[in-house]
């Protein structure tokens, strides 16, 4: 098998895009062939951001043509209007296999069930892919200009692993690249795995509180945990996914043994502003 995609210059989003095929068992072993030479690409069994072709049936992935403006909303509506950026050669990949990808990630002796599986989907792009996907394209990720500029993030790290444009050095690029896949599955790896063991389960106690809300005072406003956790996100996504909108006032939690403390609600998870003040 072989997974085709540009040489020269590599970028994040061919380098994750390759590193999650590699994960899947019918590209395990796959060579990656690094080349604009489409005499050498039409016998590639999948090809990533190069070719100008974006054709799910004939595996063709590349993002770079005019009339191309597709997102992950575009791709799977079903996941509703948020996702608004252009995706990139990774999002593509992503969109087509990222819960595959996911299913070869997660710890074997408790799967996800396939509920959970489509809420780490989303969270993997909104925490990484979403990212990649706007530095390639272009996509500001403010309309206005911002104050300072971020300029350690992954799409970065990978970028400077390019050979300086006036190094006198003989440097192997394909190698080069295969340090970039560690790079970048290290990130990838941590980020499903902290979705999995870290951020879900905090989901499922805000949930699991939320559904008992009544039974902890009838106003149904008030929410009870056992201990200090990471709250706020969840509570705001699965109002608005239960349908039962910004009524929660407060949050009691046990902070430490026999300590409890009450911690107002407030307008949005990182805002300093109230919906009630205490």
């Amino acid at each position: 098998m072989k997974i085709g995609t540009h040489d020269g210059v590599f970028h994040c989003d061919e380098v994750l895009a390759c590193c999650m095929l590699k994960r899947l068992p019918e590209y395990e072993d796959a060579d990656i062939i690094r080349t604009r030479d489409m005499t050498k690409l039409i016998d590639c069994d999948i090809v990533v951001d190069v070719g100008a072709v974006f054709d799910h049936s004939k595996k063709r992935y590349d993002h770079h043509q005019r009339e191309f403006n597709e997102t992950l909303s575009t791709l799977k509506p079903e996941l509703g209007e948020r996702y608004k950026v252009k995706l990139s050669s990774a999002g593509l990949v992503y969109a087509y296999y990222g819960e595959r990808v996911i299913r070869t990630v997660e710890p074997k002796d408790a799967p996800l069930t396939d509920e959970n599986l489509k809420v780490i989907y989303k969270k993997v792009y909104e925490n990484l892919i979403e990212e990649i996907d706007g530095i390639d394209n272009g996509v500001p990720m403010t309309k206005e200009e911002p104050l300072y500029k971020i300029r350690t993030h992954l799409s970065a790290q990978v970028g400077r692993l390019n050979p300086e444009w006036n190094s006198k050095q003989i440097i192997n690029v394909d190698e080069i690249f295969k340090k970039a896949m560690d790079l970048v599955l290290k990130e990838f790896l941590y980020t499903v795995n902290y979705s999995i063991s870290v951020w879900l389960p905090a989901r499922d106690f805000v949930k699991s509180a939320l559904e008992r809300r009544f039974e902890v005072h009838g106003s149904g406003q008030i929410l009870e945990f056992t201990e200090r956790f990471p709250w706020k996100e969840h509570l705001f996504d699965l109002e608005t996914e239960m349908g039962i909108g910004h009524e929660i006032k407060y949050v009691l939690f046990n902070d430490k043994p026999k300590s409890w403390r009450i911690q107002a609600v407030p307008i949005d998870p990182i805002s300093f502003v109230l919906r009630y003040v205490v």
